[in-house]
């Protein structure tokens, strides 16, 4: 089985030395992590989207105005002033949330500087506050006597990730394709496809990105893709037909990206046949920051949450059970939980990766 993906079309590494269209900074309140905040958007150490390392981010994506690339830096400490002709002046985060108490959970951090290339600079500045975290309110889950109820190695979790927030992108459709290719397989057949597909009919990054970045194919891009590319990236025809399905849809996925959680964003997003449950949580996730949401069908997750609190292994309802404490904070639970460091045990052979093309 050929495991090397082909020969890109894109150009690699954009346009170097290019100056960026639009500069701005942002300046959280209280503790604030780049990395820890939007590793999550990675799918796979050679995303060719989103890379995310020691205090710098690149993503690159579609906007309305068209393509964009992002650079995101936040040093190690001290301020950091706003580049001269900067399209922004530096923006300011509100004051942190605060618990019951009057106590605000950490200390300050350094702020992030944002560079911004290609016709889509000046609409990917704008979400960037969303991007990075500036609406997820920490204060319930860092209330005193929320603390008191969670187990002692999350609590201790807390304490040492204080900078972790969750991200918005707003961007339904940009994270349902890469969702809908890692269901029911393994993550190195799922991050495969991405790159595949991406490579192949993504387009290329404004701006002096890393080699091999690019913006991902977008829904009509997507629908234009023969049947046989979709066998070479090893995606079958049930995740294929589902990805189309989304992209006919596209514009009113993307319409959900505004639209608050309460308005039944969920359910919206599973009207499209072939998403459920697992696939809206992992989307909703990363486009709302949606602070509750449990990814319930993944293969893993409800075995190493019961392993984790009670020592066994358990089903969804299981799971769900278990989480039900925490309920409101049940995503921030979790990811706290895997910062703990915790591994379930392991028992029998991995998954092979399925090579659909021979289909």
């Amino acid at each position: 089985m050929p495991s090397s993906l082909p020969a890109s079309p894109l150009h690699a590494g954009g346009h170097p030395g290019t100056a960026p269209a639009a500069t701005s900074v942002w300046v959280p309140q209280g503790p604030y992590s780049l990395e820890s905040t939007l590793s999550v958007l990675q799918r796979g150490t050679h995303d060719p989207c989103t890379r995310v390392g020691r205090g710098e981010a690149w993503l690159c994506f579609s906007t309305p105005e068209g393509p964009a690339s992002l650079r995101l830096t936040q040093p190690a400490a001290g301020p950091v002033a706003a580049e001269p002709g900067a399209a922004k002046p530096a923006v300011a985060e509100p004051p942190p949330h605060s618990s019951p108490a009057g106590h605000s959970f950490g200390g300050p951090s350094s702020p992030v500087r944002i560079r911004a290339w290609g016709p889509g600079a000046r609409a990917a500045l704008a979400g960037v506050p969303r991007l990075l975290g500036a609406g997820d309110d920490w204060s319930g889950f860092d209330e005193s006597g929320f603390r008191a109820s969670l187990p002692r190695a999350v609590n201790e979790a807390r304490r040492r990730n204080p900078g972790l927030r969750l991200p918005a992108t707003g961007r339904v459709f940009d994270a349902l394709v890469p969702a809908i290719l890692e269901q029911k397989v393994t993550v190195i057949e799922a991050r495969y496809a991405w790159r595949y597909l991406v490579r192949r009919f993504g387009s290329p990054a404004p701006g002096p990105v890393p080699e091999g970045m690019a913006v991902a194919p977008d829904a009509h891009a997507l629908r234009r893709v023969p049947s046989w590319e979709w066998h070479a990236a090893r995606v079958d025809a049930k995740r294929s037909m589902t990805i189309l399905r989304a992209a006919e849809a596209a514009a009113g996925l993307d319409r959900l990206g505004s639209r608050e959680l309460t308005d039944g964003v969920s359910a919206t997003l599973q009207t499209v046949p072939g998403i459920g449950p697992w696939t809206a949580a992992e989307v909703l996730q990363r486009t709302h920051g949606d602070p509750d949401s449990v990814s319930v069908g993944d293969f893993h997750l409800a075995a190493w949450v019961g392993y984790a609190l009670t020592g066994r292994k358990t089903d969804d309802a299981g799971m769900l059970r278990l989480l039900e404490p925490w309920a409101g904070h049940r995503q921030r639970f979790v990811r706290m939980l895997g910062l703990t460091g915790f591994r379930k045990p392991s028992y029998g052979p991995r998954l092979s990766p399925e090579d659909h093309r021979r289909r």
